[in-house]
């Protein structure tokens, strides 16, 4: 189980739980700005990604303080901002997005408000998006002259369809929780007074699989989603060669035979 003293964050814009499974909750905290994704927090953020990975988590929860899961970049704090600032303020959101796709263990975003701009692009590095039935979602840009620039205009299009992005970038008009779960946006939808136990109940069934082969399973998923069906089913059968001989396998065959839950490594 990870150290929460090692991952222990250096803002109080950004807290970190850690639960008896090994996985790390990472909460924004900034709920009087709807989590608004300021220069403080956003550097926290990806500090904290980085100590949990490193300190052996075997997931990565986003969550947020509040009624709003996260409005996305701070625009009070943007309006103040040379160009330069902006453009470093950007990459900085960048990075955090990316290091959640990166991450080599399952993550999930868990949306209990509005998922706005940089807020939803934030979601859509997650492997697994848990709305509560109150969220809005967009990609609310072309309000403000602008286009989604987090990975946005390319990880929607790809998740829900050519036309369906487009239509919520061209329009920049948020969406239900609801439609978001009829067009794949979203994993699962809730009421609002389930969600921590829907969250809590997903995240056991993660704690009782091995670590190890979630880890094998993200890789070999985003390495063939990138490449042709050829090479994706090539990366398959290397990733089973080390599967069929790992520990966890073996425990795995042991459990089944014995009528009992397995014991996998952490």
């Amino acid at each position: 189980m990870p150290d929460a003293k090692i991952i222990s964050s250096p803002s109080s814009s950004v807290l970190v739980d850690v639960r008896h499974t090994g996985a790390v909750e990472i909460w924004l905290n900034r709920p009087e700005r709807l989590n608004a994704l300021g220069v403080e927090m956003v550097n926290a953020l990806l500090k904290v990604i980085g100590d949990a990975l490193a300190a052996g988590a075997t997931a990565l929860v986003i969550r947020a303080k509040g009624r709003g899961f996260c409005a996305g970049a701070d625009l009070k704090e943007r309006q103040t901002m040379a160009e330069a600032e902006r453009h470093a303020h950007n990459r900085a959101i960048n990075g955090a997005v990316n290091a959640l796709e990166a991450a080599p263990v399952p993550t999930i975003a868990v949306i209990n408000g509005i998922a706005m701009g940089g807020g939803l692009e934030l979601a859509l590095g997650c492997d697994i998006r848990i709305a509560a039935e109150s969220a809005q979602l967009g990609l609310t840009e072309a309000r403000i002259g602008a286009i989604p620039g987090a990975g946005g205009t390319q990880r929607l299009p790809r998740l829900i369809g050519i036309s369906r992005a487009l239509d919520m970038m061209y329009t920049g008009d948020p969406i239900s929780a609801k439609n978001a779960l009829d067009i794949g946006l979203v994993n699962t939808c809730v009421p609002d007074r389930e969600l921590d136990d829907t969250v809590g109940r997903y995240l056991d069934v993660l704690g009782s699989r091995s670590p190890s082969a979630a880890r094998t399973l993200k890789a070999v998923v985003y390495e063939g989603m990138q490449s042709s069906l050829l090479h994706g089913l090539e990366c398959e059968r290397r990733a089973l060669r080390t599967i069929l001989g790992s520990a966890d396998y073996a425990e795995g065959l042991a459990a089944f035979a014995e009528k009992r839950r397995p014991r996998f490594s952490r």
